[in-house]
């Protein structure tokens, strides 16, 4: 399945990856799914999935999600105060 999900100014995508990457301490931000499964002991591997719970899912992707909101809050939090 490929992304769905449509970000508002298409060439900040890279940007994201890398932030998601190091969100998840990973160098591939495509890997960073399977390593917050692992760290979570939820069974996640590369290709169909269909058998976990939508709630384990729903933690992988909520993980990842709030750390990148998290440091992305830090980042314009940290611009503001240099514009002051």
């Amino acid at each position: 399945m490929g992304k769905r999900n449509k970000i508002l100014v298409p060439e900040a995508r890279e940007q994201l990856n890398q932030l998601k990457a190091r969100v998840s301490n990973t160098q591939d931000p495509d890997n960073a799914k399977f390593e917050s499964a692992q760290k979570q002991r939820i069974p996640l591997v590369n290709g169909y999935n269909g058998e976990i719970k939508a709630k384990d899912a729903g933690k992988i992707g909520g993980n990842i999600g709030g750390k990148m909101v998290r440091e992305l809050v830090k980042m314009a939090e940290n611009q503001l105060t240099k514009r002051n």
